[in-house]
Order: C-alpha cells, then structure tokens, then sequence
C-alpha cells in the first residue's frame, strides 16, 4: 500500500498509519558504522551493512552478486526481483536471500515505491578453536552451524517474513540510538535474531535439535538445599522451602528421600551445623550468640543436637579445631590475627 493509510475519525477521512521503521531514516548509516564483528558457534559474523532504504518509484538496481550473504525485507511498498534469471514479485512483509555468487536484479513499482531493510554480513568458518562445551556453547555451535546450512542450500525466491525478522532491525537501532550498557550484546543478539528467524521461514518444516532436559527431581533437590543454605540462619520450615521450590511439601520430602537419602530437617540441620562449626573454629562469639545466629531459637536446643551429629560439645570443638582470631567489638566482626 502506497501510504499506509486506513479509514478513521468522525468524518471517515483517510488516516496515515505511522511507518515503524521511520525513526531509522534520521540516522540512515547509524548501524553501518559499526564494526560488528562477533562470534557465533564456530562461525565469525562480519556485518557489513545494517539499514533502511528508501528506492524512488521506478528505481531499478541492476544485475550484480556478492561474495557475502544479503537478507532484503520489504516493510512497505511494491517491486519486482530476478533471481538467477527467475522473476518474482515483492510485497510488504516479504523476504529474499541472496547468498553468495547469486546474481540478481531488483526495482521498485512507480506507484507504490518499496522500502528495504537489509542486512549484509559474511559467515566466516572459525578453524582455530572449538565453541566451547557446556554453558549452552555447544548447542550454541550446533544450532549456528544448522541456520548457515539451511540459509546456503536455501533457494533463492522470496518468502514472507514470519516470523517478524524485520523487527530485529528496529531493535538494534533503538540500541544504537539508547547507547546503554550492555549495546554490543544486545546488537549481535538482534542480528542473531535476523538471522535465525530467517532460516526458519526459509526452511519451516526443518525440526530443531533437541535441547537437553534436566532430571527436575534432581533440579528440586538443588535448588532444595541451595534455598535451605541461603536461609538456615533464620526459622524455616517445610512448606516455605516447598513454595519457593514450586512443589507440595510432600513432595518435597520425597524428593529429599529419592535424590539424597535424607530428610527435610535433617538437611536443614546439616547445613545449620556447618556453619556453626565454621563460626565455632574461625571466631570467637559466645555459643549461645553462634546458636541464635544460626536459627536455633533457644541454644540449648544445640547442645544435644552437636553432641549426637559430632561426638563431642561445642567449646570442645572450638578447642580442637579453633583458629587464632580476635573479636573487633567496634565493627561486630571477627577478623584473623596476622601471624
């Protein structure tokens, strides 16, 4: 459609629908200019161009190719492609690839000119280190190496764009225009974003790689004890751990049971003994003050308790295993006394 309009008001006057992409055309070369160089998987991404293009009506751009690949959205106006001597028609909200050597030829209709967001960058194999395994570096590599294969052996011919690549476009300038912390990852994932949601229009029945799935018996249980952990100096119960776990207590229990052989308060207690035997061997704070510090509420529930775990009382422990410190009364601290 020529100006984007639609019928609105009182009167039924024609109104301009805003162009989303306009606010790209006060700094045209905004993202050009950055060398965005960055790596994906085990392949080096080398962006040459990134930006909106106005073509006059009538406006032909003759036959040429490219070493690289350039991905062409249209989101507004009309035109015409040759991909390698075929002849397509383009519309708002479509697509073409021209990958490497693709010779092709583009105009733009006389009545309805034709924007293009386009995208020009060169994937480049990196043979001199592997994308590192774990931390998600290895589906990362497998899935990039996936997305560049399905983009080469992609026809060229003109798709729609599904899956909203084009708004990658308007992400990345907002980050360009915004500068805040964090711009150049959140540039190369904008890209990344192009890049992935093209290949999937390209290529919609190819089925993704299977992400692995953690064992959630085994994921509660973690995050059992790193929550029991984090919060045994105060009273906490069953039912608190069990709600921030996003379980019912009973289950919860058997979880305990299945993945560490133990039970919710025998674990609770353990995590609370580790820490008093720390305090009790770096620090110098009375027992009872040890014991109120580490949820128990009354310390004389803490005797029985360390005798039967650790055969052996309290101050006899600090008297085995306790190191040389002093108390700093002023900044209610321990600190250790230099040799």
């Amino acid at each position: 459609m020529k100006d984007n309009l639609r019928r609105g008001g009182y009167e039924g006057k024609p109104v301009r629908t805003p162009f989303p992409y306009a606010r790209m055309e006060k700094r045209k070369d905004a993202l050009d200019r950055l060398d965005l160089r960055f790596r994906w998987g085990n392949y080096g991404i080398h962006v040459l161009h990134c930006h909106l293009v106005r073509f006059p009506g009538d406006w032909t751009i003759p036959f040429h190719r490219h070493s690289e690949f350039e991905f062409h959205f249209i989101p507004q106006g009309k035109g015409k492609v040759v991909l390698e001597e075929k002849e397509f028609e383009l519309g708002e909200g479509m697509f073409y690839l021209t990958g490497p050597g693709v010779l092709h030829q583009q105009w733009s209709d006389p009545a309805d000119p034709m924007a293009e967001l386009c995208l020009h960058c060169e994937f480049i194999p990196l043979t001199d280190a592997a994308a590192p395994e774990g931390w998600g570096g290895d589906i990362e590599a497998r899935e990039a190496e996936e997305i560049v294969r399905i983009l080469r052996e992609s026809p060229p011919a003109p798709v729609a764009d599904r899956f909203n690549a084009m708004a990658g476009f308007l992400n990345a300038y907002r980050v360009w225009e915004e500068q805040t912390v964090g711009f150049y990852t959140s540039i190369r994932q904008e890209v990344i974003h192009i890049l992935c949601s093209a290949a999937r229009a390209l290529a919609p029945d190819v089925e993704a790689g299977a992400i692995p799935e953690r064992d959630m018996s085994v994921h509660r249980f973690q995050l059992a004890k790193q929550y029991i952990d984090d919060n045994a100096s105060r009273p906490i119960t069953l039912e608190e751990v069990a709600a921030a776990v996003g379980v019912g207590a009973r289950q919860l229990q058997r979880v305990f049971r299945r993945e560490g052989g133990t039970t919710f308060h025998a674990r609770l207690e353990k995590s609370r003994l580790e820490r008093i035997c720390h305090e009790l061997a770096y620090g110098t704070r009375p027992v009872e003050d040890i014991a109120l510090r580490n949820g128990y509420a009354n310390p004389n529930y803490l005797y029985p308790v360390f005798k039967q775990r650790l055969g052996m009382t309290p101050a006899a422990y600090r008297n085995k295993y306790g190191k040389t410190r002093k108390w700093n009364s002023s900044r209610g601290e321990d600190r250790v006394e230099q040799d």
